[in-house]
């Protein structure tokens, strides 16, 4: 069998309150023994793992690696609104007329990632 990836990892500056944000934002849970201080934290939702490490060193540049989220059981436009709520910001609308394309956005420590449409939007 070959490699599976076990969870993509972030570096940050405070583990466990970026945690918390992504934690929201997929309807996921920090893990039980993460606590506010620790150096690391884990979130864990049904489509992915997530490993929040702090690192000293400030983010410098555009991520080279990004999420692309698509909402379960809202549209787009109303999952960029609920992640607004909770701290992100938008970097990047690349909504078109037509309803297609995408939004991009960073987290509260500036890690982008994008918002596309739902299942239930690409299909109409």
């Amino acid at each position: 069998m070959t490699s599976l990836v076990r969870h993509v990892t972030f570096d940050c500056s405070d583990a466990y309150a970026l945690a918390g944000f992504w934690a929201a934002a997929l309807d996921g849970t920090v893990a039980d023994d993460d606590f506010p201080g620790d150096p690391e934290a884990l979130v864990t939702s049904a489509g992915a793992a997530l490993l929040f490490v702090t690192v000293p060193d400030a983010k410098a540049a555009k991520n080279r690696v990004h999420l692309d989220l698509q909402p379960q059981d809202r549209t787009r436009d109303e999952e960029v609104e609920r992640l607004l709520g909770l701290g992100a910001t938008v970097l990047g609308d690349h909504r078109r007329p037509d309803g297609a394309g995408w939004v991009t956005m960073a987290d509260p420590e500036g890690n982008e990632f994008c918002v596309e449409r739902s299942a239930a939007e690409r299909k109409a």
